[in-house]
């Protein structure tokens, strides 16, 4: 079987080494000292100031809107994984949806000053498949008006954008270490910011609102993740590098093999180092995409339609056009995409394509 992805594994007898350690400690959660280790060789690698290690992705956009005191309308992208709509709306906030740039997959910021309101407070965007959306015209925008920006980073682990981490963009920038992305420690993630007294806000925020053993600064929730899951992600950190270049040349392998195939894949700005992190294909129409899926799903490779359906047609949300996205989710499948997928795997997966649309 050839899944979608896989997550990376670290040889199990380095994950013993680190567990021997936790046993001998009895520390288990509540910030512990693998958790403070992973968040500071995070901060080196990424080359953050600033960033906090949670329990995972979605956990970290609420935290991020409860400490900017988003309550009323955000604009956002339909495609996308649910978390991103679900968390405004578990939050209380209310969704504006804005269609996407049929090149890029990303929220059109062309789009996003008409969606505006008096009772806008925020842009929440999603760096799609790691491809960083239009972050200074999506700045420019938030600025004149006077709104907040949230990034749903949650594919972004090593994507940069004019030589820095995509992180760094937004008044808070999240990631999600689920098992699925490229670089994972099981379940977790990371909320980001440039601003000392907000990222305060959102520590606080991360473990009940703890300012003190019997001090609380306010509302909090338990957003704390714990030295096992810390374990894994000190050990993958290691194995980084590996991983973005496998994935670099497996995309290449994919691209090789469908160049003359009738495939569009999302644009990449000429100055962003991509990550890898999905092979995103969008057939010409949606009974090829099909096709496709149910002849390598025979084959028990098993690709996914990521993001299907468009989120501006869920049923808790207010029904809106988004005829881009609608279109794009109708014909688009993400390949198979981890480390130990093989070049053979690769050509296998091609060939089926080929001779599907070939047919």
């Amino acid at each position: 079987m050839i899944p979608v992805t896989r997550p990376f594994s670290p040889p199990i007898e380095e994950y013993h080494e680190l567990l021997k350690g936790i046993w001998q400690r009895n520390w288990f959660t509540n910030n512990g000292p693998l958790v403070n280790d992973l968040e500071l060789k995070l901060k080196r690698y990424l080359g953050m100031k600033h960033l906090l290690y949670v329990s995972n992705g979605t956990i970290a956009i609420q935290i991020a809107l409860k400490a900017l005191n988003i309550t009323k309308e955000v604009i956002t992208t339909p495609f996308s994984y649910v978390a991103t709509t679900s968390a405004l709306v578990w939050e209380g906030c209310t969704p504006v949806f804005v269609d996407i740039d049929s090149e890029t997959f990303n929220i059109d910021p062309k789009k996003i000053e008409a969606a505006i309101t008096e009772n806008t407070q925020a842009i929440l965007a999603t760096h799609c498949f790691g491809n960083p959306c239009d972050v200074e015209a999506i700045k420019v925008i938030a600025d004149k008006h006077g709104l907040k920006v949230i990034y749903d980073a949650a594919h972004c682990f090593g994507t940069k954008y004019k030589g820095e981490s995509i992180f760094k963009w937004g008044d808070v920038s999240t990631t999600s270490f689920h098992a699925t992305k490229l670089y994972h420690t099981i379940e977790g993630g990371a909320i980001f910011t440039e601003d000392p007294e907000l990222l305060k806000q959102m520590a606080w925020r991360r473990n009940f609102g703890h300012k003190g053993p019997e001090d609380f600064h306010g509302v909090g929730v338990n957003g704390k993740n714990s030295e096992f899951h810390a374990a894994m992600g000190v050990l993958n950190l290691n194995y980084i590098d590996q991983i973005l270049a496998a994935r670099k040349q497996q995309s290449g392998f994919y691209d090789d093999m469908l160049r003359k195939a009738a495939l569009q894949k999302p644009k990449i700005a000429s100055d962003v180092a991509f990550n890898h992190a999905y092979y995103p294909v969008v057939f010409e129409s949606h009974e090829d995409m099909m096709r496709v899926k149910n002849n390598l799903e025979k084959k028990e490779i098993f690709p996914r339609r990521y993001f299907f359906p468009s989120l501006s047609g869920l049923n808790y949300v207010k029904e809106t056009a988004t005829p881009v996205s609608d279109d794009i989710a109708s014909r688009i499948l993400c390949l198979p995409l981890y480390f130990e997928l093989s070049e053979v795997e690769v050509d296998m997966i091609c060939r089926r394509i080929l001779r599907v649309l070939n047919n």
